[in-house]
């Protein structure tokens, strides 16, 4: 007999450090700079991961010399590190950093740009590479990128690549965001291009594809003979804190599903890719996209439910109703919860109901993919008491507790014959341990080596906004009468109960 294999966490892979280059980051006093860029690159740093020939060029607004700015910079570092910071790479990271102050649409701070980058290039070898990072409003991407342009600072040659990095939202409807590619084309090749998703830098999300297609147990069923409908549920126990103005501009459909929630959808849908290179995954991402049965305005009002938050309790705190936050007009209509039900129209998933959540001041914080399969028959235990048969669930957990689990039937022990949910429980921290990450590590790195894999692609921007763009017009043309529908701390507005019951099915409780 031959003994099992002991299970073994497996050696860390090799990876090598990104080549030399410098990061110019457009909002280097944002918060998403003290938050997530700079400790990403100190972690990145830590593992190895970036190149000894670098240089940090921080730029904005704000009058402030270098040395006060690595000075806040440093404590920041130490804020929101996650861990305790090693002075020796905190030092030599902070040292690498230069600032230029100057405002995002004068043709003289790009001229100034362009001098410095040419200073850096010398002092640090960065090769003539720069990766520019726009962490400022999105009506400023277009014109940052033509002034790019314009000084010569998007010219490739000779070697020397030049990639920019934009957040969401990319664009505010499908007009837009058409508008907004085709602008960023007249300077930049869509390959220099890299369109940010911090969803994407989950390692969860990116193991999606490695558990459906490195296990041979699971890609077989993984269709409509078997599976009966799948859950994906983005919950959030905040509302939106400060950021009432651009939500009143944006909403939880805009905010959330055309762009995390596709991409979730995307993963757990595609086909096998015939390689890892990033186009052809990509391809396969977009496909189902565009695969998405369209909305038609019956199908709006019987297959979509918004709502928005009032007033409630959330771990004992009192929460005020949106309507009562920070820059948000007293009789909005903006929605803060949003639920849909979605066909993807192929082979492998026809009539399959994808059913969609996400909302704000939920009483969880959580990102999961639910899993349900089809019912195995009752014919041979209905003589034994056993009225229903429970079906099998495969949880995909995406955050804050990433892991896999599978609940499944078992016999409880004694004399008769009576079943049990139980559950095998993977979790990542269990098994490969833990380290500080922000997200953003893995997609920085990839865009200093030039993996656009887990990034947007202009097209995919495009089917995600045409996907939504019937639920718009139609929420635009009909004013909800019964905001606010759902108080903060409960699971959301019972006519998202409504919207699954219908079918049979039950929203999961997660866990």
């Amino acid at each position: 007999m031959v003994p099992s294999e002991e299970i073994q966490p497996p050696p860390p892979p090799s990876v090598l450090p990104a080549p030399p280059c410098a990061l110019v980051i457009f909002g280097a006093t944002g918060d998403l700079t003290k938050r997530k860029l700079l400790p990403a690159l100190y972690n990145l740093a830590v593992s190895g991961l970036l190149p000894e020939d670098f240089a940090i060029v921080g730029i904005s607004r704000a009058e402030t010399s270098q040395d006060a700015l690595r000075e806040r910079l440093r404590e920041d570092l130490h804020e929101f590190a996650g861990a305790p910071v090693k002075p020796e790479i905190a030092e030599r990271l902070l040292g690498s950093f230069y600032y230029l102050s100057g405002e995002f649409n004068a043709p003289a701070t790009f001229e100034r740009l362009r001098d410095l980058l040419g200073q850096v290039d010398k002092d640090k070898k960065t090769n003539g590479c720069f990766l520019f990072y726009l962490a400022i409003p999105p009506d400023l991407f277009a014109e940052v990128a033509h002034r790019l342009g314009d000084v010569g600072l998007t010219r490739e040659e000779e070697g020397r690549w030049r990639r920019v990095i934009i957040e969401k939202p990319f664009g505010h409807d499908l007009e837009s965001a058409r508008a907004l590619n085709v602008s960023l084309r007249e300077v930049l090749s869509e390959r220099q291009i890299y369109r940010i998703d911090h969803y994407l830098g989950k390692e969860t999300v990116q193991n999606i594809i490695a558990f459906r297609f490195a296990n041979g147990i699971f890609e077989p069923i993984w269709n409509r003979r078997y599976i009966d409908h799948v859950q994906i549920t983005v919950a959030e126990t905040v509302g939106v804190e400060a950021r009432g103005s651009y939500y009143e501009t944006a909403g939880a459909l805009r905010d959330m599903v055309q762009n995390h929630m596709f991409q979730l959808l995307a993963f757990t849908a595609m086909e096998p890719p015939i390689s890892f290179e990033a186009d052809v995954v990509r391809d396969e991402r977009v496909k189902v996209l565009y695969a998405l049965r369209p909305f038609s305005p019956e199908d709006v009002l019987h297959q979509t439910v918004r709502g928005q938050y009032g007033g409630g309790a959330i771990e004992g705190h009192v929460e005020p109703a949106y309507r009562a936050e920070k820059n948000v007009a007293p009789a909005s209509n903006v929605e803060t919860y949003v639920a849909l039900k979605l066909f993807v129209d192929n082979w492998r998933w026809a009539d399959v109901p994808f059913y969609l959540r996400t909302g704000k001041h939920l009483p969880k914080r959580v990102t999961e993919i639910a899993i349900q399969f089809k019912r195995a028959p009752l014919q041979l235990f209905r003589g034994m008491g056993v009225e229903r048969m429970s079906a099998n669930v495969l949880v995909l957990k995406i955050q804050p507790d990433e892991g896999i689990a599978l609940q499944f039937q078992a016999k409880i022990p004694g004399p008769d014959v009576t079943l049990g949910k139980v559950k095998m429980h993977f979790e990542y921290a269990d098994y490969f341990g833990t380290q500080p990450s922000t997200g953003y590590e893995t997609l920085l790195y990839d865009c200093m080596t030039g993996d656009s894999t887990l990034f947007h692609r202009s097209d995919m921007v495009e089917a995600g906004w045409a996907a939504v763009a019937p639920v718009l017009d139609v929420w635009q043309a009909l004013t909800p009468r019964n905001f606010p529908n759902y108080p903060a701390g409960s699971w959301g507005p019972k006519e998202a109960d409504e919207l699954i019951e219908r079918d049979g099915r039950k929203w999961r409780i997660p866990s």
